[in-house]
């Protein structure tokens, strides 16, 4: 009787076993699936957008399938039916996140994903910390902004947590410590391009289960502790573009598996001293820093003992010396990152131990003698880097046996005579070759490119003087650069013979070009987005390039024709650059009605006609540059929808209208430039609140506005108003974001100006954002200049020159402690100069002539240096520089001292003087799209000109 309950028990397990599905499967719970549902419906699916890979919740549906634990990217407990993991990276998801988002009912999950999506700008909502159970929690790259909530801290069961974002849209996380120092146990932390501006918190040390570390371009600070090298478990350690973080390397035992270091972009001081390790004295290594004391920045050689070493990256750190021979023993490197120090030797053998060795760049250093030899026994390169270093000769024949090398950089080196493309073309993997600033030619022989690959040609400023035969042949060829150098005559059709379909990004600027054979006026490239032929001779109609160009830049030639409306067909255009050319007629009225249009430059033509009207509302242009035209009628009204406009510069025409008031609705305008027009009447009449808070430049120049000068324009002025720190000086620009086939580019156009005075221009290519602007001069405006411009402190240049100005000069014009171009000059003012002006330390350019001005010029540091022409016409006035001497009752003694800060520099050095001052004029504000040349005399924008270069580094 024993064995019967035995034969149920294995009958049971027997028949269950036939039916696994019916009793394993618990369906999603009702109120899971509706607030999966709910979530779903609060967003927009962007299948624009470069992160979308796949719509996951396309496939929810409660119709059907409403049993959410078959949804993609949803996962449910087998047994409870609860949702306990939630995947929706990369799901073309775009909207605002809700501070109550339906996703914190799913209290039971336990991973979450919603990294690579669109959230707006959305700050990170509080209520994940009801998420209690959650190990997983990746928020990376999805658009949030803001502060991160401590509240995330609470989540004391996570395991990985991933908050990075992009470096242009960082989230803040004022207290690090505080934040971690409940996630004890953390495997996994990337707070990468948050703003941290902080130490690294000492806590960390005491994360023993850490396996990954990132924190990449943070704004850390203070010293990094030596003893996270030596954490137990720890594999991936990443604090590249940090600069303010001091690195030294702990002394030769290093505890770590490590297996991927990224110090590039960090201040590395080589080994900790022993003196510091022997006294435990950190404070002590921090008063050294601190004082800038000399350190070896040189490698130690311990760093030979790290032998799981996959990667290594210590690009951008100013490093000494030779590199360790020790480095032979990292025999299991596929990464080697050295570029952009100053390492020197003429050896590089001990390479040829590295044979796992994939990407290799020891570029930018001070690398001396032959070609090195020790590359050929690295079979597995894909990317060699070598550029900017100081070998020369010739391309040893053993490169060309890499077989599977795809990258190729030979930028700047002392590298000579004539590549034959056969060779080149043996690298049967090569996707990319970069000859920048080289003094190679191509030799012409037959080609038998059918086979190659190379898809990336960048063959910049290397004297070329005719296209090279072998691009015709490549089938496969994405992107092509040769701008720079001196190809001549006529663009040939069989530069695209085979790549009609895979071209995408095409620059041909700054060359000696003069037309498309045949007159070619149209491109057969199906596939091309990206079209720069600017800065040529070509004299031609204008090209019409193809429908899917997201950036056409064809300025400075000689075209000529009017402009067809077919242009308004390239529905995917970002940036249109037609300047500097001889176009006329009237500009097409559609071009306004594309949608993507960000960047719109007509300068420079012969454009007449009115203004386009059709500016649709969700207007996506940034600036807009219409300046030395001949257009007419007003400034269209529907230009209000345009709510991210920057700039508007319409200078240099014929308009005939009011002030368009209503550009006040603009708040993000920082650059309105309506100078050399017809513009006439008061500015203030009828005009009750007005919102120019972001205004940096204003010209109204040479108009025939009239009445009173604008004080409630002025007051709006919220940006005049406060001190711009010139540590954190940037220069005005905006940043496109172009999404072409194979790659995401983010351009940066800068804004540019032309200075005027007294007839004689200069152009200047960038404006450094604490660069701020008024030029009403050459008006009818009368009336007193009002006090209120006081309070416009961080004005550079003011010019009021050429009105009907009456009343005395203010002497809180003082006030304005930064200003150095002031021009009163050609008005009717009376008084005398106040004595207070001399205090402005920075004026370089001072102009009050032909007015009634009277009594003793100051004396002063500023006003000493200024010509008798700045003063001249007024009867009244007396004293240096002028013949009238004053009387013992009218000298005024020097000013009293005066104390100005150090650190603060004049925007304009001396030699730029002669741009600045003075009457009539006005200034036109342009637009660059590349970095131009500044003249290295003017030492306030070459010393900042280096700042900028290391913050764009990044």
């Amino acid at each position: 009787m024993a064995a019967l309950p035995l034969y149920l028990l294995l009958t049971s397990i027997f028949l269950l076993s036939l039916f696994p599905t019916r009793f394993a499967e618990v369906p999603c719970h009702a109120n899971e699936s509706s607030a999966l549902m709910e979530f779903k419906r609060s967003f927009k699916t962007d299948r624009t957008d470069w992160r979308c890979i796949h719509p996951k919740v396309h496939s929810w549906s409660m119709d059907g399938r409403g049993d959410c634990c078959s949804w993609d990217g949803v996962k449910c407990d087998e047994v409870t039916g609860r949702v306990i993991a939630l995947n929706l990276s990369n799901s073309c998801l775009s909207g605002i996140m809700s501070p109550n988002t339906t996703l914190f009912r799913l209290v039971h999950m336990e991973s979450l994903n919603l990294a690579f999506n669109n959230f707006n700008f959305s700050p990170i909502p509080y209520g994940f910390s009801n998420l209690s159970r959650l190990q997983y929690l990746n928020l990376s790259k999805s658009d949030f902004f803001g502060e991160i909530p401590q509240v995330i801290s609470q989540l004391s069961e996570l395991i990985s947590l991933d908050l990075s974002c992009y470096w242009d849209e960082p989230l803040r996380l004022p207290n690090m410590g505080d934040f971690v120092h409940n996630l004890t146990g953390l495997k996994e932390l990337d707070l990468s391009f948050v703003n941290l501006s902080s130490p690294i918190p000492p806590i960390l040390a005491n994360f023993s289960s850490l396996t990954s570390l990132r924190l990449r371009y943070c704004e850390l600070n203070g010293d990094f502790p030596v003893i996270i090298f030596q954490l137990p478990n720890l594999e991936v350690l990443h604090v590249a573009g940090n600069s303010n973080l001091s690195v030294f390397f702990p002394k030769p035992h290093w505890g770590s598996p490590l297996k991927s270091l990224d110090l590039s972009e960090t201040n590395i001081l080589g080994e900790i001293p022993t003196l510091i390790v022997n006294l435990g004295n950190l404070s002590l290594l921090n008063e050294l820093i601190a004082q800038d004391c000399y350190f070896s920045r040189s490698l130690p050689s311990s760093m030979g003992n790290l032998s799981h070493l996959t990667k290594l990256d210590l690009s951008i750190n100013n490093l000494q010396g030779q590199i360790p021979v020790s480095f032979a023993n990292l025999t299991q490197l596929s990464v080697l990152c050295l570029s952009s120090n100053n390492f020197s030797g003429d050896t590089l053998e001990w390479m040829v131990n590295l044979t796992k060795l994939t990407d290799l760049d020891i570029s930018d250093n001070q690398l001396s003698g032959g070609f090195p030899s020790s590359f050929e026994n690295l079979k597995q390169l894909r990317v060699l880097a070598l550029s900017l270093n100081n070998w020369h000769g010739d391309i040893p024949s053993t490169l060309w046996n890499l077989k599977d090398l795809e990258s190729l950089f030979l930028d700047s080196l002392n590298l000579n005579g004539t590549l034959d493309a056969n060779d080149l073309f043996k690298l049967k993997s090569l996707e990319g070759l970069y000859l920048l600033d080289s003094n190679i030619s191509f030799a012409k022989t037959f080609i038998n490119a059918t086979s190659s690959k190379l898809a990336y040609l960048h063959l910049i400023s290397c004297n070329l003087t005719e296209f090279p035969q072998f691009i015709g042949y490549l089938s496969k060829l994405v992107l092509l650069e040769l701008q720079n150098n001196k190809i001549q005559g006529t663009i040939p059709r069989w530069m695209w013979n085979n790549s009609r379909e895979s071209l995408n990004y095409m620059d041909l600027s700054d060359n000696l070009l003069t037309s498309f054979e045949n007159n070619q006026t149209d491109l057969p490239l199906l596939n091309l987005g990206y079209l720069d032929i600017s800065s040529n001779l070509l004299k031609m109609t204008l090209l019409v390039p193809p429908p899917l160009v997201v950036l056409y830049n064809i300025s400075n030639n000689f075209l000529f024709g009017e402009v067809s409306t077919s242009l308004c067909e390239m529905r995917y255009l970002i940036v249109l650059d037609l300047s500097d050319n001889t176009l006329n007629g009237t500009i097409p009225p559609c071009l306004g009605s594309i949608g993507p249009l960000e960047f719109l430059k007509l300068t420079r033509n012969i454009f007449d006609g009115i203004i386009p009207r059709i500016y649709p509302d969700g207007c996506a242009l940034r600036m807009i540059d219409l300046s030395e035209n001949r257009l007419r009628g007003i400034v269209p009204r529907s230009l209000a929808n345009c709510k991210m406009l920057e700039y508007l510069n319409l200078g240099d025409n014929q308009i005939n209208d009011s002030f368009p008031f209503w550009l006040s609705e603009l708040a993000s305008l920082k650059v309105i430039d309506l100078q050399s027009n017809m513009f006439h009447g008061p500015i203030e009449d009828n005009l009750s609140q007005l919102n120019f808070s972001n205004l940096h430049i204003l010209d109204l120049s040479n108009n025939s506005f009239n009445g009173e000068l604008p004080s409630k324009l002025l007051k709006s002025c919220h940006a005049m108003k406060v001190i711009i720190d010139q540590d954190t000086l940037a220069y005005l620009s905006v940043y496109p974001r172009l999404n072409l086939s194979y790659a995401t580019y983010e351009i940066i156009m800068t804004y540019a100006m032309t200075l005027m005075n007294k007839g004689i221009e200069r152009e200047y290519a960038k404006i450094p954002n604490v660069f701020v602007a008024i030029d009403l001069s050459n008006n009818k405006f009368e009336g007193f200049i009002p006090e209120l411009i006081q309070d416009l402190k961080s004005l550079r240049m003011l010019n009021l020159s050429n009105n009907f100005l009456n009343g005395t000069i203010p002497p809180l014009l003082a006030n304005l402690t930064v200003l150095e171009s002031l021009d009163l000059s050609r008005n009717n003012l009376v008084g005398e100069i106040p004595q207070q002006l001399a205090h402005l330390t920075f004026l370089s350019d001072f102009d009050v002539s032909h007015n009634r001005l009277s009594g003793p010029i100051p004396h002063g540091t500023q006003f000493d240096t200024f010509p008798s022409s700045s003063f001249a016409m007024n009867d009244g006035l007396c004293g240096s520089p002028l013949p009238n001497k004053c009387t013992n009752g009218d000298s005024v003694p020097p000013p009293s001292s005066f104390k100005v800060d150090n650190k603060e520099e004049c925007l304009f050095d001396l030699d730029w003087r002669i741009v600045l001052g003075g009457a009539g004029g006005g200034f036109l504000v342009g637009i660059v799209l590349e970095n131009l040349i500044i003249d290295k005399k003017s030492r306030w924008f070459w010393h900042y000109s280096k700042k900028m270069a290391e913050g764009w580094k990044r």
